[in-house]
């Protein structure tokens, strides 16, 4: 509502004291508010300069010089290594959400409002982005911050409010008490989660010699074996070949080399049709990009998941009775009727968790509890767990160091293309980590 994409039904919106009708977006911008969205909002067809231009109101030829320096003005003001001339679809989540802050920041907004802008940034982009919301306070601008991540908020905020169910709850200032502001949004105390001990069966995924390589990094001679039951997580910076080797062993990414090894089947060079009949399935952290389809509803997913058969008709009774069953046990706040894009995060992260087969040998994900609240992230690993009970192997990706070490058996790291050997997790430190994110001791 504050950023003009949905009319206010009651009530009153005022900046600086003058009251405000906001109808569009543009409107908001004229009235000096600005909103960085979860998923970036750009053109990643174009280059950065084109998309800094768009929505600034001139030719785009008459003020490509003047918005190029402009653009590299902002930038160097925050720290930002955005080249004008790089195309948006190269760039990282992360990068993408600096050109989007730089592009409201060249609109003349007064007040940035960012929601859950961390989801899938590495810790030196969130650094910067955080050193850049606090100059900008500091100037003088208003900043609105959205996370359900406690550590943000208490590192970041003056002051929090907290809404449940769509309604505010309670305002607290700081100095931020956790465990307070746990009990606002969830009606009470959350009790921790931990990874109970499992018994490892045989060798579920074995990878020999693996070579693949994308436009941006080659990894070579990757060797990896994971026995069934296990955990196994993926640490590094984003674009360091944590999401190419999954794409490899999902089938999607072509291997030049070397061999995956699936309850003793060799896959390698095989379609993705294949892995898929093998019981492999990747969880993007795109979930409507690439995990699902915008437009289509949850039993249109599931009729699409689930298809038995080649032939060309649909049973849709049976699709909505699945998808009906599958919401109630994912707890999916929708009907079989709800176009996937209007649900919220959670509740997407839920819907692609629900279509997934029940007999699975190797689950991957990536950042499986990006931008989720607590409490959706603990039932997320709860189901995620149980998987794993029956044999499952999982593999998953996470820019928090904390999850990593809290729910793997053992721990890879990626830097550059390059891939550790894998570590104990329940020894490993997540300055450890850290370090060797960085490069250090790899």
């Amino acid at each position: 509502v504050l950023s003009g994409y949905t009319r206010a039904d009651a009530g009153v919106i005022r900046l600086n004291g003058v009251e405000q009708q906001l109808h569009s977006p543009a409107d908001a911008i004229r009235a000096g508010v600005g909103m960085l969205h979860q998923d970036p909002m750009d053109v990643p067809q174009m280059s950065v300069l084109d998309n800094f231009l768009l929505g600034q109101g001139a030719s785009l030829l008459r003020r490509r010089r003047q918005a190029g320096e402009r653009l590299v003005e902002l930038c160097d003001r925050f720290g930002f290594a955005l080249s004008p001339r790089a195309a948006v679809a190269r760039l990282t989540v992360g990068e993408r959400q600096q050109l989007e802050l730089v592009r409201l920041l060249a609109s003349g907004v007064s007040t940035i409002i960012l929601d859950e802008p961390t989801t899938g940034i590495s810790a030196p982009q969130k650094a910067l982005l955080f050193a850049a919301l606090r100059r900008l306070a500091a100037d003088g601008l208003s900043v609105v911050f959205v996370s359900h991540k406690l550590d943000e908020v208490q590192a970041l905020c003056d002051r929090v409010t907290v809404l449940r169910q769509g309604r505010r709850v309670g305002d607290v200032g700081a100095p931020l008490d956790p465990d307070r502001l746990v009990e606002l949004m969830f009606g009470q105390a959350l009790q921790p989660s931990c990874k109970p001990p499992a018994d490892l069966g045989a060798e579920g995924l074995v990878v020999r010699g693996l070579t693949v390589q994308d436009h941006r990094l080659s990894l070579q001679d990757v060797n990896l074996s994971a026995r069934s039951g296990e955990v196994i997580g993926l640490a590094g910076l984003e674009g360091s070949g944590q999401q190419l080797l999954m794409q490899a062993l999902a089938g999607l990414a072509r291997v030049r080399a070397g061999q995956i090894q699936v309850a003793g089947r060799d896959l390698a060079g095989q379609p993705y049709n294949v892995f898929r009949k093998c019981g492999i399935a990747l969880v993007p952290a795109a979930r409507l990009e690439e995990g699902m389809i915008p437009g289509l509803d949850l039993s249109e997913h599931f009729a699409l998941s689930h298809r038995q058969g080649r032939g060309l008709m649909v049973d849709w009774r049976r699709a909505a009775q699945l998808a009906n069953g599958q919401i109630a046990q994912f707890n999916i706040i929708g009907s079989a009727q709800t176009q996937v894009d209007r649900l919220s995060g959670g509740n997407q992260q839920r819907a692609l968790l629900s279509l997934l087969a029940d007999d699975l040998k190797l689950l991957m994900l990536e950042h499986p509890t990006r931008g989720l609240d607590v409490s959706s992230s603990q039932w997320i690993w709860s189901n995620l767990l149980v998987r794993r009970e029956c044999g499952t192997v999982l593999l998953f990706t996470s820019t928090d160091l904390d999850e990593l070490v809290q729910y793997s058996d053992r721990i890879i790291v990626f830097s550059g293309g390059k891939v550790s050997m894998p570590l104990d997790a329940s020894t490993v430190t997540v300055q450890a980590l850290g370090n060797l994110i960085g490069g250090r001791g790899l």
